[in-house]
């Protein structure tokens, strides 16, 4: 069996406040995703918390 490694978000979510804040959100939001069904208000903010997260992350080289 494969083992799964956590998405980037979440490495760099333990390390940073910021990030922390940004996983915890993108947490909850795929958890009402997964309680309504596919809804593309929710995908969308999905994906910006993951950008946003991802941009933060080359701004500051990993260093959040």
């Amino acid at each position: 069996m494969k083992r799964q490694t956590k998405p980037e978000f979440q490495r760099i979510a333990a390390q940073t406040p910021a990030a922390e804040h940004i996983a915890s959100a993108h947490h909850l939001l795929k958890a009402l995703q997964h309680k309504i069904g596919e809804h593309p208000e929710l995908a969308e903010a999905i994906t910006k918390l993951e950008m946003a997260l991802s941009i933060l992350t080359v701004k500051t080289g990993a260093m959040l």
